[in-house]
């Protein structure tokens, strides 16, 4: 396996992502990144979650950036505001030891549309963005998307499925000039997201593909228990205490959660 020196990636970047905790590239990144960076061209990666594609496209955007400019050059497109969100604190991450700030903003719904655009009046680099609240901030004008340089589909078969397909067009349709570079990311290549590639991007872009018979979970151990909504509060006290587990991640179907 290769290294992210070897990669191409500058020391600055690599010091922040060994005191993340990544000590090398991951299949998806050793065979993205090179392209990333050297090639100024369309990209497609077909892989699934969870195999490092937000570093894949992340560093080599990074390193595009010129961040003497006050002008936004990246668009990062995401399905929800939760991968919106990690997709700007991994990239936050990744700029620490950089001596030229690199400005990142992220907006979505759910959050009031006047603070997103406050903060879009000052120096922005990267926007991170879902596609409805990005469609809004443009139609009202908030927004100049007329630097962008590359645009990034991140989990494209998600947002497709998730009824973002006329968003993306027309964001698609905003940015397109000579000089844009699409970069698709997606772990499925149904028949919609190739008419976007036939549409939006030019159809010999490099492709990469990670094995999509491998499993990124297949060391996770699924169990489930069935309580009922008065007992599930005691039963969910009664396994952490049992487990004794130093993390967990509890998902629930409300946005207010109450403390166990």
């Amino acid at each position: 396996m290769s290294t992210f020196s070897a990669l191409g990636i500058r020391k600055d970047y690599i010091k922040s992502i060994k005191e993340i905790g990544i000590s090398k590239p991951s299949e998806i990144q050793e065979k993205t990144i090179p392209i990333l960076l050297k090639e100024s061209t369309d990209f497609i990666g077909l892989a699934q979650t969870g195999t490092g594609k937000t570093a894949a496209f992340g560093l080599p955007v990074l390193h595009h950036i010129d961040a003497k400019s006050d002008h936004i050059q990246a668009l990062i497109l995401s399905p929800t505001r939760e991968l919106v969100q990690q997709i700007k604190k991994q990239l936050f991450k990744f700029t620490k030891y950089v001596d030229d700030r690199i400005f990142l903003e992220a907006v979505f719904g759910g959050e009031k549309i006047d603070r997103q655009i406050n903060n879009l009046k000052r120096t922005t680099h990267i926007v991170i963005a879902t596609p409805g609240r990005l469609i809004d901030l443009i139609e009202r004008g908030d927004i100049d998307i007329s630097h962008v340089t590359t645009v990034i589909l991140d989990e494209a078969d998600e947002m497709l499925s998730m009824g973002f397909k006329q968003d993306l067009n027309r964001i698609l349709k905003f940015t397109t000039k000579n000089d844009r570079k699409t970069w698709l990311f997606s772990a499925t290549m149904p028949e919609e997201i190739k008419r976007i590639v036939k549409t939006y991007m030019n159809t010999n872009a490099p492709r990469v593909e990670v094995n999509p018979n491998s499993l990124v979970n297949e060391n996770i151990r699924h169990q489930f228990v069935k309580t009922t909504i008065k007992e599930k509060t005691d039963l969910i006290t009664k396994f952490l205490e049992k487990e004794e587990l130093k993390e967990v991640l509890y998902f629930v179907e409300q946005k207010q959660v109450r403390k166990i």
